[in-house]
């Protein structure tokens, strides 16, 4: 029986191992070079893996739903992962507990900014109402963010490719604009990540420090909660257009 590669590519292709075979593996040369740079922003795991990943699927022609057949494994592991972040919060519970009002405060005033600037800056280049709307819920996690966005008439979809690129900037240059800023403290520096980038950013937060974690993944669900009730009584006042 002589071997035929075409055959061998094509089962390979469709097994169930090969898309979360590729994402491992991809993700650790991504995660290695990233370590090897000293953590450089712009080479953030994460994103590195995005392009490599894509870029490989457009050069073979795999289908996106072949790729996602395997790694839908690590779509589901991210539930698990996400609560994971509660272990970071317990242990900084007392220093929660003492700064709640300022937390509250630091969470509202960044959701409120990050929707009205984003609405505000494509009203005034021009952007169609359908995208100021899917704008709006950008800086939050992409179930609450899509689950927003259809609500108020955006575009989920658009939403959710929003959501990962505002993800994707706030854990390259959040740590960098905080630093600019000269914002030294780990609580601050936490809320601020997990409000701007949220999951993201609480990737980067938990790089930095358990306590700057901590506050980062507390700020994904409070914005999240601010923005889905916030969201739908601004946004008529601040979107604009056809």
């Amino acid at each position: 029986m002589s071997f035929d590669p075409a055959a061998a590519w094509a089962a390979l292709v469709g097994s169930p191992i090969f898309g979360l075979g590729l994402t491992l593996l991809v993700y650790q040369a991504a995660m290695a070079l990233y370590e090897r740079t000293g953590r450089h922003p712009v080479l953030n795991p994460v994103l590195l893996t995005m392009l490599v990943i894509i870029g490989l699927l457009l050069l073979a022609g795999i289908s996106y739903d072949t790729y996602f057949t395997g790694a839908r494994m690590v779509y589901l592991l991210l539930g698990p992962a996400t609560v994971a972040l509660a272990v970071p919060l317990y242990r900084q519970l007392p220093a929660l507990l003492r700064a709640w009002p300022a937390v509250l405060a630091g969470i509202l005033a960044g959701s409120a900014v990050a929707m009205a600037s984003a609405v505000l800056i494509a009203r005034g280049l021009g952007a169609s109402r359908l995208t100021q709307l899917s704008l709006a819920p950008k800086s939050v996690t992409t179930p609450i963010a899509m689950a927003v966005s259809e609500h108020i008439g955006g575009h989920p979809a658009l939403t959710a490719v929003l959501v990962v690129l505002t993800g994707v900037f706030g854990a390259m240059a959040g740590g960098w604009i905080l630093d600019l800023a000269r914002i030294r403290a780990p609580a601050a520096r936490g809320l601020a990540l997990g409000t701007a980038a949220h999951a993201f950013g609480t990737t980067r937060a938990l790089q930095e420090g358990e306590t700057q974690g901590a506050f980062s993944g507390l700020a994904i669900g409070l914005a999240g909660l601010v923005t889905a009730l916030l969201t739908p009584l601004a946004v008529g006042w601040l979107v604009s257009g056809k």
